[in-house]
């Protein structure tokens, strides 16, 4: 038998391959040996415009053309590289201090080693992602060079190197070869070697800087290259503490103040067994020493409770927990208890004797334990846990400002370096010690930083400054916050994706001759009486509708939705970067698109009087609203109006309209009706959720007037129709793709989640929410109301909506089909198809559904479980961003709405601490804290009865407030001085009895 395997003894191009082997076990036990070829190539270019060699050998795509060199050939000089110079980061360079790569200012023509690019993306996603923006970026000249495919380059890790050691090493041989390769290009060229740029390696490892200059190698640490740039004590500000802290506390031998974590082996082997807990950790807003944790095992989350069992962990973090003996389980706190109040006036360097939890705080808790035990049996306790370790730190940028109590007097003018506290505005983050050389200069302003550590031995996590948004309360400096706070992406489309946009810009038709390519496949319906119905002054219009009847007494229903997959194609620019935003992000102020304005207001939407791509969905349905046939199609269709729901509603009501369209409408209407009733009667939900609206200025945006949405039957009709049109996609796109559809899902609430709602109502009203079914739950909530007062109903439909889980997007492969149900639509199976211009799903949806009818193949791309699950995972958190954003923002403006106003409205008692309680305005669709301590100058004495939900008071105020109460309040705003957010600020006047 002849062997196969290829002889590299007789290969000419031997010397070209390097091989990698690995050895696996399998499932069933038996050992695999991997051999990994790699193939060494010197045709891979430095990228430099310097050298003319490179541009020769530099391999070109199949239409010939070569990709543009990017390093400059006059490269910026400083003070110790005159000459000019490249940048050559290691991977730590880059976990520490990425802000700084970011700046304008400096960090230009950076080379990325792929050694390099490939160890961030392995350590951290978020920055690989950010640093693959950069390299995208043709002002900053960040090129990617292959290291380990360029001959020259490539390194062969030694026998008992550690794998750090061997990509240092490949850090140096880069350096190393740039070097000398630039210098003999420029010889080459007949320049002088003092043209020569110098190719300088950043980084922070002692031990790698050293190996360097014993090589020969230009190389130096982050804070030394720094300090010789001429903003120097700005962007010193943004390097990473960590290094320096920790050397400063070893010589201080500080005691360790929390426990240490568990190792990696210990906890996967005790979450394997059942004996430790994996989960998310989320902070009280109420109360930042309590936490909790949703595991699988419990049916109630896990309560965390004090410093020293949440040991280090911040919100949003994958942590792992321990349970504590059954005795130490307790209630969840009854107390608003607030960091601002307790630890106020701390010192930002107190490191000595520090304490993991403050005399205040032991206070705080005990009075806790004290209450709980006092009860006896009767409370409903909880299981409590501690954290012994981290899986994933969660962290972020986070947006603050500077406590001015822990800044120096001396050294506020000065540029003395110092340690300084910073508030975060998300109430749920610990404050972060930052050291700054700029502690005058950004007192008073919303400034972002970042976490770099949180060791045993520090009470707070330390981080540094990253820049200044600007002035507190500006409008500029507080959108900007709120943005980059829940993570929108708002930076200007890049170049790349304005080239991916037709060329005839606002001048694109849809092509006259049916002949023409783009009609291929579409159906004409330009002649239907087609129109949209949207909020006022929406321009990025989706969805658009028709009915006629049918001679057979049926009607003809279509659903027709912008056709933006024909013009934002699978893996371009413009896709990548829909699908990194995900959504849309509307603001009270302004919108951040999805795609570019182009589309999403021209093109793509559905203006009227103008022929438009669409994908509509048609059926055929019966006067009771049966479904006789469905189908879909691609088409052109000509909108005749583009109605807002108020103008609908008045021309639906207008008896003397008898036209088409507006006969159109009504059929529409009448049918809504009846597909609603069918879902109500299925078990579908009717929640509720406040809904304001904020009226501005149009020149300056300013907010003039706030008003509560009034709900229209026009808002139904539409609704429904989308619903029809989501749920009959879905079903088309799983028959043709079972293990690919993007679905989305809606799971049922576990019943843990209504208990407290539940014996609330039981409590105060005498009610029962049932809820082993969404049917049930929905005839229950119909159940809950109260004769004398009707927003009651609407109150407990929000709070009910605040037990339900979270709607997800999902990979149908990905789950059984039962788990496909949508609990609060009652259907089956759902998806979204409707809103191409603003949801990314949409748009998945709209190719699958392409494929589906044959209009057009399948992407891979969309074909890859793997892939679809990797983009529902970044739209569910994009789309809830989306939606926390635009929250935060109806708030900031309703605070700026009320600013200098004094008024005074009712509201509604939603929950009752035992030092203080919550209302709901309807009005503002605000809710807000009142503690004891406003309720009169001197903090009245209170007796709290957990069981009936009552707080009394007595000494200087004396009250008694009850849940679900209506009182008054009279509303100002106030500057809020733990967040430097300028918020609305509620007074109790007086309650039902008082």
């Amino acid at each position: 038998m002849t062997s196969l395997k290829r002889s590299l003894a007789s290969d000419p191009y031997a010397s070209n391959i390097s091989s990698k082997v690995y050895v696996r076990s399998t499932k069933s036990g038996k050992v695999q040996k991997i051999v990994q070829e790699l193939y060494l190539r010197q045709d891979i270019p430095c990228s430099s415009r310097l050298c003319s060699s490179c541009l020769k050998t530099a391999p070109r795509d199949a239409s010939g053309a070569q990709a543009p060199f990017v390093l400059s050939e006059r490269p910026a000089g400083t003070k110790g590289y005159p000459q000019g110079h490249y940048l050559v980061p290691d991977t730590n360079a880059l976990l520490n201090a990425l802000d700084l790569f970011e700046q304008t200012s400096a960090f230009y023509d950076v080379i990325i080693l792929q050694t390099v690019l490939e160890e961030l993306r392995n350590r951290s996603l978020p920055l690989y992602n950010r640093l693959i923006g950069l390299t995208k970026s043709e002002e900053k000249r960040f090129y990617v060079f292959f290291n380990d495919f360029r001959l020259e380059t490539y390194v062969v890790r030694d026998e008992g190197e550690s794998i750090n050691d061997r990509n240092d090493k490949a850090v140096r041989r880069a350096v190393k070869w740039y070097s000398e390769h630039l210098t003999q290009a420029v010889k080459s060229a007949g320049g002088s070697s003092k043209k020569v740029p110098a190719v300088v390696m950043l980084s922070d490892d002692k031990e790698n800087l050293k190996k360097a200059k014993r090589d020969g190698i230009q190389a130096c640490s982050l804070s030394d290259y720094v300090g010789g740039l001429e903003n120097a004590d700005q962007l010193l500000d943004m390097i990473s503490v960590v290094k320096e802290g920790r050397e400063l506390r070893d010589a201080k031998a500080a005691e360790n103040l929390y426990q240490e974590y568990f190792s990696v082996s210990k906890m996967m082997t005790g979450v394997k067994n059942g004996t430790l807990h994996q989960g998310i950790f989320n902070v009280s807003p109420y109360n930042y020493l309590e936490g909790s944790i949703h595991v699988p095992a419990f049916d109630k989350s896990l309560l965390v409770l004090g410093r020293e069992n949440i040991n280090r962990a911040v919100q949003g973090d994958v942590v792992v927990v321990e349970v504590l003996p059954k005795d130490q389980w307790k209630e969840p706190s009854t107390k608003i208890i607030e960091e601002e109040t307790i630890n106020k006036d701390e010192n930002a360097d107190g490191e000595d004797g520090e304490a993991v939890v403050t005399e205040r705080e032991r206070r705080a808790l005990q009075e806790e334990v004290r209450k709980v035990h006092s009860k006896g049996s009767e409370g409903r306790p909880q299981p409590t846990a501690r954290v012994v370790g981290v899986v994933k730190r969660n962290w972020r940028q986070y947006v603050g400002h500077v406590d001015e109590a822990s800044v120096s007097q001396s050294v506020k003018q000065g540029r003395k370096l110092q340690t300084v506290f910073l508030i975060p505005m998300d109430k749920r983050i610990p404050k972060i010690r930052v050291r700054t050389r700029q502690a005058g200069e950004i007192m008073g302003k919303r400034v972002l930083v970042t976490i770099d550590s949180w060791d045993r031995d520090s009470r707070y996590p330390v981080g540094h400054f990253v820049r200044s948004l600007g002035e507190l309360e500006t409008k500029g400096a507080e959108t900007e916050a709120l943005l980059l706070e829940y993570d929108v992406q708002y930076r200007p489309f890049p170049k790349a994706v304005l080239d991916c946009l037709p060329v005839e810009g606002h001048d694109w038709k849809v092509p006259e001759s049916t002949e023409d390519p783009g009609w291929r496949g579409r159906r004409d319906l330009r002649g239907l009486q087609i129109c949209s119905i949207d909020p006022i002054g929406c321009q990025d219009i989706d969805d658009a509708l028709h009915a006629r009847p049918l001679p057979n007494g049926n009607f003809e229903v279509g659903v027709h939705i912008a056709d933006v997959s024909h013009f934002v194609k699978p893996n371009n620019a413009m896709d990548a970067e829909a699908s990194i935003r995900g959504t849309t992000v509307y603001l009270v102020d302004k919108r951040i698109d999805m795609l570019p304005m182009l589309l999403g207001t021209d093109l793509c939407s559905l203006k009227p009087y103008v022929e438009r791509y669409a994908f509509s969905a048609i059926w055929e349905i019966t006067p009771d609203a049966e479904i006789v046939n469905s189908e879909f199609t691609k088409s052109v269709i000509k909108s005749r109006e583009a109605f807002s729901y108020e103008q609908a509603q008045i021309r639906v009501d207008d008896a003397s309209q008898q036209d088409e369209l507006t006969k159109a409408m009504r059929t529409l209407l009448m049918l809504s009706k009846k597909f609603k009733q069918k879902r109500m009667d299925a078990g579908a939900l009717s929640l509720s959720s406040p809904e304001v609206r904020v009226e501005t200025e149009s020149e300056t945006s300013d907010p003039i007037d706030i008003k509560t949405k009034k709900h229209l039957d026009t808002m139904s009709l539409v609704e429904e129709f989308m619903l029809l049109a989501n749920t009959s996609v879905a079903a088309k796109i799983y028959e043709a793709f079972p293990q690919t559809a993007m679905l989305r899902r809606h799971g049922a609430p576990p019943k843990t989640n209504f208990e407290e709602l539940g014996n609330q109502l039981k409590v105060k009203r005498g009610l029962e929410l049932r809820t082993s079914s969404s049917k049930e739950l929905a005839d229950s909530l119909d159940g809950c109301v109260d004769p004398k007062e009707p927003f009651f109903n609407t109150l407990v439909r929000i709070m009910a909506t605040r037990c339900m889980m979270s709607a997800e997007y999902f990979c149908s492969g990905t789950q059984a089909y039962p788990e496909f149900r949508h609990y609060g639509l009652a259907s089956e199976i759902y998806t979204h198809f409707t809103s191409p211009i603003r949801r990314y799903a949409d748009l998945v949806a709209h190719r699958q559904l392409a494929a589906a009818i044959d209009y057009e193949p399948l992407d891979a791309s969309v074909r890859s479980k793997g892939k679809l699950e990797a983009v529902c995972k970044n739209i569910n958190v994009r789309h809830r961003n989306a939606q926390q954003a635009g929250r935060a923002s109806i708030e900031y403006y309703v605070g700026q709405a009320l600013k200098g106003r004094i008024v005074e409205e009712e509201g509604f008692v939603m929950k009752v601490f035992s030092n203080g309680f919550v209302v709901f305005v309807p009005r503002f669709g605000i809710e807000s804290l009142i503690r004891l301590r406003d309720l009169a100058d001197t903090e009245p004495e209170s007796t709290f009865d957990a069981e009936n939900y009552v707080l009394k008071t007595s000494g200087s105020r004396e009250v008694e407030v009850e849940l679900f109460e209506k009182v008054v309040v009279r509303i100002s705003d106030v500057k809020e001085e733990s967040t430097g957010k300028r918020k609305v600020k509620l007074e109790l006047v007086k309650t039902g009895t008082k």
